[in-house]
Parts: structure tokens; C-alpha cells; sequence
């Protein structure tokens, strides 16, 4: 009882220091440093009354201050664009499992799409000493971050590039994935097939239009202006977008969703129309297998490994200009792509 009430005594961030255990244990402050970081030259009674002091009074060694004197912090920062988006849940995994096999913590936190948090965010973690940063930029100007890697804090870019700066880049092949899911579409007799995507500031945004424009030019189809959609992934927004391609005097028969918010919205909007529509969505979603929606997948596992090890490639040292590396997508067909256009 007397070990419980010495230990509420400290005030909420008030942390025993190793002069308390050195006080409690009645040795030197070198003594304690020596137990601490197992080091020799102290007797095993010694060390047995250092050992029992630290469990009373809950110390733990300061591995902040251990490690700044050795110049690195042995923690990396993640920047997502929305931790609740089930996307980043397996690239998030990735790059932990990557840090911890470095010995590393991580940390990581949500932009929710907006470039002013996404900076503050970013150089939050490098005022705490990250060795380095993921981000998944929600901004396209980080000459911010131009003073942090200079210092050395190794930066790679995932999902999306950095803009404004030359920086490592891990991306899928949105352009490649976009393009050949469309493809899929008009092989099934698909002539009128609208897009419905991200906010064009956005570089996926950006370059799944672009796959969905070649795709179209590729087949000798024109695009109308009606057909393609891009925005707020709100649903509200989207679910407006596909009635209104739907209910015009001539209605798209397809459809290629942007990507997996988009893709959700709809397959609700598709499930009260009357005759089927074909659907094609970039990024798979959960249920996807279940529901028969044929999909764009690409592996953010792998998109959140790769980037992790060029990270910790760039913290051991590895040298030479930024690299930008591009991952294949894999086209999988469920059913919902594979609805044939109506005759005439």
C-alpha cells in the first residue's frame, strides 16, 4: 500500500527520473545508467535493488534522449489522407511492419484531404525528430518540406508524387488501370460509358480521366461532356451525378467509378434502376466478391512496403537522385463489368 501511494503522489506527466531510482535504490546516478543500459560492473545485490526501485516507482528509460545523442530517433512518420478509408488500412499495416522490422516506431495521422493540415501534420512529426516521412500528399506543393530533407529527414512520396519538388514516389499505374478497365467496358459493346471520379486537382483523379480518355479515343468513341463527373466523393454528389448520366435522353450503359467511394455510391444509385448498367470501379471494396462488382485492384500493401523500404534504403544511406516507381494494377471481373450493352 505504501508502493501504491508513493506512485499517486507524481502528478500526471511527472515521470520518475533515474535520480528517483538512484535515491529509492540508495546508489549513484552512474550506477542506475549502468543497470539501465545493461551495462557491466555491477554487483548482482546491486543491481537487484535498482531492478526492484524501477518496478515501484514504473520508471522507463527516456529512449528519446538516447537516441538523439546517437542522431536518430528510430521513428517514422506516416501523413494518410484519411485514416478511415479502407485503402489505407493494409498500406498503413505495410509500412509498420516494415518499420518494425528496422526496429523503428511509427506514427501517423490523417490530412483528410487538406493541404494546410497535411503541412502542419508533416512538420509536427519532423518537430518530434522523425528519421523520415511518408506521405500521402494531399497538397501539390511541399517546397515546405525542402528544409526538413535537407536536414535529413528521408522523404517518400506514396500514391501520389510531391509536387513542386524532386522526391521518391511509389504510385499505381492509375493511367494503365483506368485505361484498361474502360477497355473492358467497350469490349462488351459499350459505346456511351461515363466516368465518375475524384476532384481533378488530385494527381489519381488526374490520370484515371486520362486512362478513361484514351481508352475512349483508343476505340474511336467520342465524350461528351454529360458523361464525365468530377468532385467531392461525398455521396450526395456522386449518387446526383450517376442518376443524372442515367436519365439523359441518352443514357450511359456504363459506368467507371473513380475509385472505391465512388465506386460504393454507385452501386447503391445502379440498385433502383431499372435496367442493369454496367460498372467498372478503380480500387476494390470490401463485399466486392459478394456483390459481383468487377474492379480495378490495386495492392496498397505492397504500395505502403515498397515505399517503407525505400525509406529505410534512403536512411542507410543509399544514395543517388529520386526515383519514381510505378505498380501494376490487375484488372478482376466479378459479373458487373461484364453486363453487355443493350441491343441497338
Amino acid at each position: 500500500m505504501a508502493d501504491i501511494a508513493r506512485r499517486t503522489d507524481h502528478r500526471y506527466g511527472n515521470r520518475p527520473t533515474m535520480k528517483d531510482v538512484a535515491a529509492r535504490a540508495g546508489v549513484g546516478l552512474k550506477t542506475v545508467s549502468r543497470v539501465v543500459n545493461g551495462e557491466p560492473g555491477v554487483t548482482t545485490d546491486t543491481e537487484r535493488r535498482v531492478q526492484e526501485a524501477i518496478e515501484a516507482l514504473g520508471f522507463r528509460r527516456n529512449d528519446s534522449a538516447r537516441v538523439l545523442r546517437k542522431g536518430r530517433t528510430a521513428t517514422v512518420g506516416l501523413v494518410l489522407e484519411d485514416l478511415a478509408d479502407p485503402f489505407y488500412g493494409p498500406l498503413s499495416r505495410a509500412v509498420e511492419e516494415v518499420a518494425r522490422a528496422h526496429g523503428a516506431l511509427l506514427i501517423n495521422g490523417s490530412s483528410a484531404e487538406d493541404p494546410d493540415r497535411e503541412q502542419e501534420l508533416a512538420l509536427a512529426l519532423c518537430a518530434r525528430r522523425v528519421d523520415g516521412l511518408i506521405v500521402i500528399p494531399a497538397g501539390d506543393d511541399h517546397r515546405y518540406l525542402e528544409p526538413e530533407i535537407r536536414a535529413g529527414v528521408a522523404t517518400v512520396f506514396v500514391d501520389r508524387p510531391a509536387g513542386r519538388i524532386d522526391a521518391d514516389a511509389v504510385l499505381s499505374d492509375s493511367f494503365g488501370g483506368a485505361r484498361d478497365g474502360v477497355a473492358h467496358l467497350i469490349a462488351h459493346g459499350h459505346r456511351r460509358i461515363g466516368f465518375v471520379g475524384d476532384r481533378p486537382r488530385i494527381h489519381t483523379g488526374a490520370e484515371r480521366l486520362r486512362g478513361y480518355r484514351a481508352a475512349m479515343e483508343d476505340a474511336g468513341l467520342p465524350v461528351r461532356e454529360e458523361w464525365v463527373s468530377l468532385g467531392s466523393t461525398h455521396p450526395e454528389r456522386v449518387g446526383a451525378a450517376v442518376r443524372e448520366m442515367l436519365a439523359a435522353p441518352e443514357p450511359v450503359t456504363a459506368l467507371f467509378a473513380g475509385n472505391n467511394r465512388v465506386t460504393v455510391t454507385a452501386v447503391r444509385a445502379l440498385a433502383g434502376h431499372a435496367s442493369p448498367v454496367a460498372l467498372v470501379g478503380f480500387d476494390d471494396i470490401e463485399l466486392a466478391d459478394l456483390l459481383g462488382i468487377t474492379v480495378i485492384a490495386q495492392d496498397a500493401a505492397a504500395l505502403g512496403r515498397t515505399a517503407a523500404e525505400r525509406l529505410f534504403r534512403r536512411l542507410d544511406g543509399a544514395g543517388g537522385p529520386p526515383e519514381r516507381v510505378v505498380l501494376g494494377t490487375t484488372l478482376i471481373a466479378r459479373g458487373s463489368g461484364e453486363i453487355a450493352a443493350p441491343a441497338g
